[in-house]
């Protein structure tokens, strides 16, 4: 028997969807800051992601929410080559209460078959050497050598949490020199023990009931499936999977949207919060470390 479009039960705890839910997560986000013992003032998320994944899309999402409208502040759209020719890192601003959030979104070139991304520019990206604003070169890569390459990064400088953008409804159509590039990736992110997640898009596409509205987004049998496989894909767990569906074709905010977005940005700040309190004690182990060998 084929399994039914929703399941009676969600397959994933998740927060109600109602007015409620959408005010304490904005509220959460608003009042948000790293641990002042971290000496960070705002965490810094990188988005990573295939051409038309929707990783512009993202930030467009969550700068709508926050300003109580849809806005297009970052390039976005399917096209043939990415879009994202600079490194950014962009600020929200909450038009309610006038403050800026202490989580900046990081934007880097889509991910092409033809134009793979330098690994070390990527370890550079990671570790905080390349400055907000640098125009990225194919034929030239970000090198210790590039002008603005910054010598000595502060913990606030680099990257605290990774949030790969996909496709939900191509998972099975990934080119392998994407997921070649992507791997390589992570084995850069791990070796800094930087967590990453998963923004899964388009998920309308891959069922119609989502695109309907998307509180059915846990009760979808289909987005479970594209759940599982991505995660499998990735080697992360599948509760580091976040379903989410952009504003691309709206042109008013739908609440049970903003939900979504607002929770997985959530998600990867708090995993930030662990990264940067992890690295604290990093620190603090290696000065200890270093006063003893001097006594």
């Amino acid at each position: 028997m084929a399994e039914p479009l929703l399941l009676d039960k969600p397959w994933r705890k998740f927060p109600e969807f109602n007015a409620e839910t959408a005010h304490k997560l904005k509220k959460e986000l608003v009042d948000y800051g790293p641990d002042s013992e971290t000496g960070v003032t705002a965490a810094n998320i990188l988005l990573i992601g295939q051409i038309g994944a929707g990783k512009s899309s993202f930030f467009n999402s969550v700068n709508s929410v926050f300003r109580g409208k849809i806005t297009s502040k970052a390039r976005s759209g399917s096209f043939e080559h990415s879009l994202t020719t600079v490194y950014r890192k962009y600020n929200v601003k909450d038009h309610n209460s006038g403050q800026t959030l202490k989580i900046r979104l990081c934007d880097t070139r889509g991910l092409e078959e033809d134009f793979a991304i330098d690994s070390q520019e990527i370890s550079h990206i990671l570790d905080g050497n390349v400055p907000d604003r640098y125009q990225f070169n194919s034929k030239a890569p970000f090198t210790t050598e590039t002008f603005g390459f910054i010598r000595n990064p502060h913990l606030g400088d680099r990257i605290h949490c990774v949030a790969f953008v996909v496709d939900g409804s191509t998972i099975d159509v990934i080119p392998e020199k994407i997921l070649k590039q992507i791997k390589a990736m992570q084995t850069r992110m791990n070796q800094r023990n930087i967590p990453q997640v998963v923004y899964l898009t388009k998920l309308d596409k891959v069922c119609p009931m989502v695109d309907e509205d998307a509180c059915h987004i846990f009760n979808s049998s289909a987005v479970r499936k594209a759940v599982d496989k991505i995660a499998d894909i990735m080697g992360l767990p599948r509760g580091f999977i976040l379903p989410i569906k952009n504003y691309e074709s709206e042109t008013i905010l739908d609440q049970n949207i903003d939900i979504l977005i607002l929770k997985a940005l959530k998600q990867a700040a708090d995993f930030a919060d662990d990264y940067m309190e992890e690295q604290v004690e990093k620190m603090a182990a290696e000065n200890g470390q270093g006063r003893k060998e001097k006594e």
